[in-house]
């Protein structure tokens, strides 16, 4: 091969190598169409820079975002999900779990622990959308409960950060149930007077909507984000009606008075910081 085969070769892989990197180095925001460099949008706290679409964040990612530096500690780890009902669809149960605990390193869906926000210390409990949708099973529930005991022992107020399609359909009743024991164990936290605030993240879906999400002395929600009970379309064939456009954003449910709030992504912490203040009277 000649020198001038070569460097043709070699121009020609380049813009191969460019190309099949382009998806990792660049993001198209899917309201606008801007196309913007990763770490752009990463330092914004994944938010376009010309829309203000607010991308999904991870859990991690929503941790360092939210707790001043060095406080977050991490409360039961341990607490791996089982498989009750020995469930099979396209695989196991068994099989689905050890997946998702090698992609995303953690056990279960839900990061449960104490840190400050703002220099005020509180329980915090964030779901992995990455972990099976963020779907509500036992060990979930069992996390929520114990870092509502905590709050409550402690004298500090909670705040979920939900992002979840619903229940764990392979967990059945066993999931269900975690809908009534999240609800009744907010009630200890109402009478201990101690605020539980509701953050809404894209998308908020299912049994987690339908119990501890919507129960928050205040629900604040990011812009643009999914929250609702069913898809459209599984509304829309049940009750046999067009919907409103955008019935199940963030924005429509705080015109309608099913929430109370939209946050910025960018003011979140001092917001939440500002209210949990305001409410305990720190």
């Amino acid at each position: 091969m000649g020198f001038a085969d070569f460097l043709k070769n070699l121009k020609k892989n380049k813009v191969q190598a460019s190309k099949q990197d382009m998806p990792s180095h660049w993001i198209k925001c899917p309201q606008c169409s801007a196309l913007m460099y990763y770490k752009e949008v990463f330092a914004k706290h994944h938010v376009c820079l010309k829309c203000h679409y607010h991308f999904r964040m991870g859990a991690n990612d929503r941790i360092d975002f939210l707790c001043d530096p060095g406080t977050f500690v991490e409360f039961d780890k341990e607490l791996k999900p089982v498989d009750p009902l020995n469930f099979v669809d396209k695989e196991s149960y068994k099989q689905r779990i050890k997946k998702y605990q090698a992609k995303t390193g953690r056990a279960s869906s839900v990061i449960s622990g104490e840190a400050e926000i703002h220099g005020i210390r509180m329980q915090i409990v964030i779901f992995d959308f990455a972990f099976m949708g963020g779907s509500l099973g036992s060990v979930e529930g069992e996390k929520i409960v114990r870092a509502i005991r905590r709050a409550v022992e402690k004298s500090q107020a909670l705040l979920i950060v939900s992002a979840s399609g619903g229940a764990r359909m392979q967990e059945s009743t066993y999931s269900l149930m975690q809908m009534a024991k999240t609800s009744a164990a907010l009630n200890k936290l109402s009478e201990a007077k101690l605020p539980f605030i509701s953050l809404l993240t894209d998308p908020t879906f299912g049994g987690v909507s339908a119990s501890f999400a919507f129960l928050g002395d205040l629900i604040i929600a990011e812009p643009g984000a999914m929250v609702g009970f069913a898809g459209a379309r599984v509304i829309k064939q049940t009750i046999g009606a067009e919907l409103p456009q955008g019935f199940q954003s963030a924005e429509f449910l705080l015109e309608h008075g099913l929430i109370d709030m939209i946050i910025h992504r960018k003011d979140l912490k001092k917001s939440i910081s500002d209210l949990v203040g305001m409410l305990t009277h720190i």
